[in-house]
C-alpha cells in the first residue's frame, strides 16, 4: 500500500501542475489522486496501530477534504477548505501531544523563528484579507503556529526528524495558498506551493 500511495502522489502531482497551468479539468482527478497517495502511505506504514498514527491519519483525511474544497473558486468553498485544514492541523496537534514531548534549545529556536515569520506573513497578508475572512484566517494562523511549535518537541520525543520537517513544509505551503488568494493570484504560487505541500504531507505520513 505504501508503494501504491507513493506512486499516486508522484504521478498525480506533475499531472496536477500540468493541468493547473492549462486550466484543465484534469486538475480535479489529478489532485484527488495525489492526495489519496498520502493517505495510502500512512495506512501502509501502519497508522492505525498507534494513537499518534490514528491522529495523523485523521489530519491527512481532513486535508484530503480541504484539497477537494479548494478545487472550487468561491469564497464559500475557500472557507470550507480552510475549515477542513484547520481541523486537520488540530488533529496533528493532538497527534503531537500524544507523544513524549521533549523540548530542546534547537526546537525552541525553530519555534521562535517560525513565530517571527508568521507575524511578518500576517502583516503582509492582512491588507488583502476581506473583513469577513479575517477571523477565520487569524484563527487558522494561530492553530498552524501551534502545530509547528509542537512538532519540534514531538519529533525529538519520537526520534523522528520527518515529523517537524513535514509540519514545517505543510505550514510553508500555506503561504503559497494565502498569497494566491489574497495578494497575487497566479500559477506561480501553486508551482512551488503544491510540491512543498505534498512533500510535507508525505513526510507526516511516513512519520507514523
Amino acid at each position: 500500500m505504501t508503494t501504491l500511495g507513493l506512486l499516486l502522489a508522484v504521478l498525480g502531482l506533475p499531472l496536477l501542475l500540468w493541468a493547473d497551468a492549462r486550466r484543465s479539468r484534469v486538475a480535479i482527478p489529478a489532485k484527488l489522486t495525489a492526495s489519496s497517495g498520502f493517505l495510502l502511505v500512512a495506512l501502509g506504514e501502519g497508522a492505525r496501530g498507534s494513537t499518534y498514527g490514528r491522529w495523523i491519519l485523521v489530519g491527512l483525511a481532513l486535508s484530503w477534504i480541504g484539497d477537494a474544497a479548494l478545487l472550487g473558486r468561491s469564497d464559500r468553498m475557500f472557507l470550507l477548505g480552510l475549515g477542513a485544514f484547520l481541523l486537520g492541523h488540530a488533529a496533528y496537534i493532538e497527534a503531537f501531544l500524544s507523544t513524549d514531548l521533549n523540548p530542546t534549545i534547537a526546537t525552541a529556536a525553530v519555534g521562535i523563528a517560525w513565530l517571527v515569520v508568521a507575524i511578518q506573513v500576517a502583516r503582509w497578508l492582512w491588507p488583502g484579507v476581506p473583513g469577513s475572512m479575517r477571523g477565520p484566517v487569524m484563527l487558522y494562523m494561530v492553530v498552524i503556529s501551534a502545530m509547528v511549535l509542537l512538532s519540534g518537541p514531538a519529533g525529538v520525543g519520537r526520534s523522528s526528524p520527518l515529523l517537524p520537517a513535514g509540519a514545517i513544509a505543510f505550514a510553508v505551503s500555506d503561504i503559497a495558498v494565502a498569497r494566491n488568494r489574497f495578494v497575487a493570484p497566479g500559477f506561480g504560487n501553486r508551482a512551488w506551493g503544491l510540491p512543498v505541500y505534498y512533500l510535507g504531507q508525505l513526510l507526516l505520513a511516513f512519520s507514523v
